[in-house]
């Protein structure tokens, strides 16, 4: 029997990246109603169905057949639902509304603004029953509060910040309740606000560099007097733990020792799983989830543990999103799985009644899938990097070709679940190598801040060492080693091929930086009160002829002429975060020079590829380049959009 006898069936790339027919599930606050995302017309839009229907009885209640929709909310109107969306991925989003009771009619934007205005945030009012608070910067720099009647579309404006180095956080009433507000230098303050007088006063100072996005979450609790945030405190972990209002006494409420605080969900709130789970009805925090090889659930309310040990005994993933009616009897969970992509299952407490409610992905089945494996190894300076290694299924493990799949942010990380590139990859017969290097989010203070001044430098370090771990335990074949990233990722792909050009042998750049001085200067207003413990501190400041000169040293534009490795760079024209500019200048280089290098231009797109025929040209157009150059299989349609 042949090595290509036993690999599993060859997975289209359309099996992975197409539209998925189930993602984002919710249930109504009446739990009578389920809603969801689904193809309609060509794009993911939204459907609503009985808690009891099937998609077959199911109707969509909008109909975009521009763009994609990922964020949605129920309201306390069983009339409305509300949702966000951009133009072309420019991230100017506005908040619609659209009737339930008659979704052919043309969605209502609530929130008509400016170019370079956008919506952040939008939260109930329990005290208005009809109005939801929306977040949004029509001033520019700094984030308002405003109050919208969703019946009648009328805005008022809420709460005016004055400061745009601060965020006021408001109680269930709507009222100030605390002030976060990150100083010149970084220190953050956390602020109890005066009842009477409205006056904000100091409670805590904390850190900075730790707090790269801030501290994560914010989280005020329901009687106004509390806040839960994420914090370094006494600990290398990122701790759940509870500021007092009058006295600033720090109480911890989560701690799970040798692990933090899982924040990655801030990313994509409500796609992705919470830091903290809270009750729908009250507020209150019921459960926490922490970093671990598979993500740990600590369950904080005695009422939510036998519910949540029913939902557990559902899958042996891990909880994902979660959502309950106001009564919390029903409820509607999703699970994280390396090989089971986005199960979801519907529970009845009342009842007892469990079933299975839809797979987004039902043709992938898990068997044909590869297992994504926790591994552990020393940087060059002892830091220890955790990572991931998924394996081919079918072949001996042994001198594979293998992809370094480097994640976006920095400040993220990778972690155990369903990867569609990773499963992608990995189908071809390719080792895949994802290495939490040094800055990554969830593996404690210390790993986080070792790369304070390390873009470009022991960032970069932690990948080649990496790689030559995978080398040296016998996985990868030194001469075929690919690198592959987006975003932050994109620029260690064009890092590893500019200062070490012989250690791969192919490189896909996904809306990647390339020029980290005109990064950092086009960040808009709204970030300024993060950039003092993000990219200032970690990055450098370009305003510092100094700092600007150690910046331009590390990036890969400087050193464009060093590339000579066959590059694939895919961009979004409207990409606000790495303007087109970053990826032209990358490939009019190149191409003056006749290195081999690919361009995958996406006119309707902005910081990576949500449409269905953008994300397919992308992952035929990876499948195709990295098979040329290190040699793994190819499906069936890779050569659909070749030039």
């Amino acid at each position: 029997m042949t090595a290509s006898d036993t690999q599993p069936r060859l997975i289209e790339v359309e099996e992975f990246f197409s539209d998925p027919g189930f993602i984002v599930p919710t249930i109504s606050p009446d739990g009578t109603r389920i809603a969801y995302l689904a193809p309609h017309r060509g794009r993911r839009n939204i459907w609503v169905r009985g808690v009891d229907q099937t998609h077959d009885d199911a109707v969509p209640v909008t109909s975009d057949t521009r763009r994609g929709i990922t964020t949605y909310y129920w309201t306390d109107d069983p009339r409305w639902l509300l949702y966000l969306q951009d133009t072309d991925g420019n991230e100017d989003w506005h908040l619609y509304r659209v009737a339930l009771d008659d979704p052919a009619a043309p969605a209502l934007d609530l929130t008509p603004m400016e170019p370079g205005s956008r919506v952040f945030a939008v939260e109930p009012l329990p005290t208005m029953p009809g109005t939801v608070l929306v977040w949004m910067n029509p001033r520019g720099g700094a984030i308002d509060v405003f109050r919208v009647d969703i019946a009648s579309g009328e805005v008022v404006l809420h709460h005016e910040e004055v400061d745009p180095l601060a965020g006021t956080l408001l109680d269930r009433r709507g009222e100030p309740a605390f002030q976060v507000v990150t100083e010149e230098d970084g220190t953050i303050v956390v602020s109890g606000i005066d009842r009477a007088t409205g006056a904000a006063r100091p409670l805590r100072r904390m850190g900075g560099a730790e707090y790269p996005l801030s501290v994560q979450p914010q989280l005020v609790t329901p009687s106004g007097d509390g806040l839960l945030v994420g914090s370094f405190s006494g600990s290398d972990d990122l701790r759940l733990v509870r500021i007092d209002r009058e006295t600033g006494e720090e109480t911890v409420v989560a701690d799970v020792p040798g692990r933090s605080l899982d924040n990655f969900g801030i990313l994509a709130p409500g796609v992705l799983p919470p830091a903290v789970y809270t009750n729908r009805s009250t507020g209150e925090p019921i459960a926490a989830r922490f970093v671990a090889d598979r993500p740990h659930i600590e369950v904080l309310d005695p009422e939510f543990a036998p519910v949540h040990a029913e939902l557990a005994a559902l899958s042996d993933g891990v909880l994902g999103t979660l959502s309950s009616d106001v009564s919390g009897r029903r409820w509607i969970a999703t699970f994280v799985h390396d090989r089971e992509p986005g199960v979801t299952w519907f529970y009845d407490h009342a009842t007892g009644e469990k079933r299975r409610l839809f797979q987004p992905f039902p043709d992938l089945d898990p068997a044909d899938l590869a297992p994504m494996a926790p591994v552990r190894f020393p940087a060059r300076d002892g830091l220890e990097l955790p990572g991931y290694l998924t394996l081919p299924l079918g072949v001996e493990p042994r001198n594979l070709p293998m992809v370094l799949l480097v994640h976006g942010g920095p400040w993220s990380q990778d972690l155990w679940g369903y990867n569609p590139e990773v499963q992608l990859l990995a189908n071809r017969g390719y080792a895949v190598l994802q290495v939490n290097f040094r800055g990554s989010t969830g593996y404690g203070r210390r790993h986080l801040t070792a790369a304070v001044g390390e873009f470009g430098r022991a960032m970069q370090d932690d990948l080649t060492d990496a790689v030559g771990w995978a080398v040296a335990q016998g996985y990868a074949d030194p001469a075929r080693v690919g690198i592959f990233g987006v975003s932050y990722g994109g620029y260690a792909a064009l890092m590893g091929i500019t200062t070490t050009p012989d250690l791969f042998a192919a490189a896909v750049d996904y809306v990647g930086v390339s020029d980290l001085v005109t990064a950092v200067r086009a960040l808009p207003p709204f970030t300024r009160r993060y950039n003092a413990n993000s990219w200032y501190r970690y990055v450098g400041d370009p305003d510092v002829p100094e700092q600007e000169a150690d910046m331009r040293a590390r990036s890969p534009i400087t050193m464009v002429d060093r590339i000579r490795t066959p590059l694939l760079v895919a961009q979004g024209a409207n990409d606000v975060r790495v303007p087109q500019e970053q990826s032209d200048r990358i490939v009019a280089s190149l191409r003056e020079r006749g290195v081999p290098v690919e361009y995958l231009l996406a006119e309707d797109e902005g910081h990576g590829f949500e449409n269905e025929e953008n994300r397919l040209r992308l992952y035929r157009a990876v499948e195709r380049h990295l098979a040329r150059h290190l040699g793994g299989r190819r499906g069936t349609t890779s050569d659909m959009d070749a030039a």
